[in-house]
């Protein structure tokens, strides 16, 4: 009984503890705002310059911020571009380097949601067009099956219907299974070992190559 006291007590001190401390922050917060309304109503002009010049930390924050991941991300896809080094990943490994490629691609959005409970898809995103792309990632040493494509297809037509369904795999497709993802209601974009190969460098990509309208005076090239 002595113990169960004591621990009560704790809790309570503790819980009263973190109450002074939230009432203490607020008063801090209040106290703040009070002083910088005031400085701003008595010199306006500083203050104007103190909010441009922070909003400029701000942004200078930001960017500085972007490049940074832009940076990772370019010395992350470089250090596993090689298929050598694709054949040691786990399968998560493999998702997150599917997703990386993606982003560097201009995918937004891009959700790794591999694990159990998935759906069937590892990867959603949103092209640059707004299309909306679902992924299944596959890090196979051996073919992938009929069975498998079936499987992503029944997900890409109920619970993410209106998607692009995109399989990208460090194996191959058999006969039938490229057979079926190409014969689809919306075939699938197949992105096989020798493709992966070329899009993990950049030299090939998810998104189809945009052809620039004919200009006047333009004539199409004659068969």
């Amino acid at each position: 009984m002595a113990r169960r006291s004591r621990s009560r007590r704790n809790k309570r001190s503790k819980s009263a503890g973190n109450e002074l401390s939230w009432l203490l922050a607020a008063g801090v917060v209040v106290a703040a705002a009070v002083l910088v309304a005031r400085f701003a109503a008595e010199h306006p002009g500083w203050a104007a310059a103190v909010a441009a010049l922070l909003a400029a930390l701000f942004g200078g924050g930001l960017v500085l911020r972007y490049r940074v991941i832009q940076a990772q991300r370019r010395r992350f896809l470089a250090a596993n571009a090689e298929l050598a080094k694709v054949d040691l990943m786990t399968g998560p490994q493999f998702e997150h380097l599917v997703a990386e490629r993606m982003i560097a691609e201009g995918f937004r959005r891009v959700r790794e949601r591999g694990g159990s409970g998935d759906g069937g898809v590892d990867i959603t995103a949103v092209a640059p067009g707004g299309a909306p792309y679902a992924v299944q990632c596959k890090r196979y040493s051996r073919s992938v099956g009929a069975p498998e494509v079936r499987n992503f297809l029944g997900a890409l037509a109920n619970t993410f219907a209106g998607h692009t369904g995109v399989l990208v795999t460090s194996g191959r497709l058999t006969r039938q299974a490229r057979t079926e993802a190409l014969n689809a209601r919306q075939a699938l974009v197949l992105v096989e070992r020798d493709r992966l190969a070329d899009w993990l460098i950049g030299r090939s990509a998810l998104l189809p190559r945009r052809v620039p309208p004919l200009t006047q005076g333009d004539e199409p090239a004659s068969a």
